[in-house]
């Protein structure tokens, strides 16, 4: 009674944890005689919850574990050999004998890292094939992508450079041959007015300084053998430099314009500054001004007594004849 008890919970326990490499290819009974005698070494007691909790932490919630999974299509009758050969050995070990806690744990780990290392060594699912294993669902997910990428918009500065990476969102095998195409001027994925411009396997294409005979749609086109994976499309947009500069300055000009159509400054330091300068030109210019109306007064002045004196002795001259 006390063993279909425990096997009830295990089961349990099992089916609550999250799907892993280790849940696809370890059955329960393995794992029941695995975590038999998992004593925790503080109360000194056999505890087989916290052995499965432990294989939940090491196996099914590792992500490296996990990743290390994500194989070809095919390859996940290996996967299980590979588990089976780290975990198998410890369940013959183990079963009906008592182990620490401390025990488990670095056997435990040990698999793991070994199945992490092994497992990431089997080819990879890639575009080509069309599926990839999941050690989540235990099950093969399909990895593909559309063949054409939407076309993406880059605006540059004509005279400036640009990179363009053939990036894609999936793995790519290592004997790809990329294809770089350009159709001039119109933004398109048209295939029939592509131009090949490069073939190899750089997925990085650049222009040190583009001008306007540059503007037009690029295409990346990846191969593996003679199957097409993706296409990636790039649309240069090149504004020329003249335009650019006199926009920059229409700019610039309407900036700098205050409603009414008045100037003001680029900051109010330079102001104060300015017009600190100007005021002993200012002072020089108005004691100049001042010198200059009192001369002229004084010279009317003057002139005003040299008429009067005229007329004075003009006048005594005169009084003088009557006699």
């Amino acid at each position: 009674m006390y063993t279909s008890t425990l096997r009830l919970v295990c089961v349990s326990l099992l089916l609550c944890l999250s799907q892993s490499c280790y849940q696809c290819f370890v059955n329960v009974e393995d794992s029941l005689r695995l975590c038999w005698g998992h004593v925790l070494t503080e109360y000194n007691v056999r505890n087989v919850d916290a052995c499965f909790e432990k294989l939940d932490r090491i196996f099914n919630n590792n992500e490296t574990v996990i990743e290390a999974g994500r194989v070809g299509k095919g390859y996940d009758i290996q996967l299980k050999e590979i588990l089976g050969a780290e975990i198998l050995p410890l369940v013959e070990e183990f079963d009906q004998k008592l182990n620490n806690d401390t025990v488990y744990e670095q056997r435990l780990q040990t698999a793991a890292d070994n199945f992490i290392s092994a497992a990431s060594k089997l080819p990879r699912g890639f575009q080509s094939a069309g599926a990839v294993y999941n050690c989540v669902t235990c099950q093969y997910d399909s990895c593909e992508f559309p063949l054409d990428c939407p076309v993406e918009e880059i605006k540059v500065m004509e005279n400036s450079g640009i990179r363009m990476w053939c990036d894609v969102p999936f793995a790519l095998p290592t004997d790809i041959e990329v294809i770089w195409r350009f159709a001039e001027e119109v933004e398109t994925q048209q295939l029939d007015q592509f131009k090949e411009v490069t073939v190899g396997a750089d997925r990085l294409y650049s222009i040190p300084s583009v001008t306007l005979q540059h503007q037009g749609t690029y295409q990346c086109e990846v191969y593996s053998g003679q199957l097409s994976l993706i296409r990636v499309y790039y649309y240069i947009s090149v504004t020329p430099q003249v335009v650019a500069g006199h926009t920059e300055l229409q700019e610039t000009f309407d900036l700098s314009l205050l409603p009414g159509g008045q100037f003001f400054s680029a900051s109010g330091d330079f102001l104060r500054s300015f017009l600190a300068s100007l005021l002993p030109l200012l002072a020089a210019c108005l004691t100049s001004l001042l010198l200059l109306v009192f001369l002229s007064l004084g010279v009317l002045h003057w002139s005003s007594i040299q008429e009067q004196s005229h007329a004075e002795e003009t006048h005594q001259a005169d009084d003088l004849g009557l006699f």
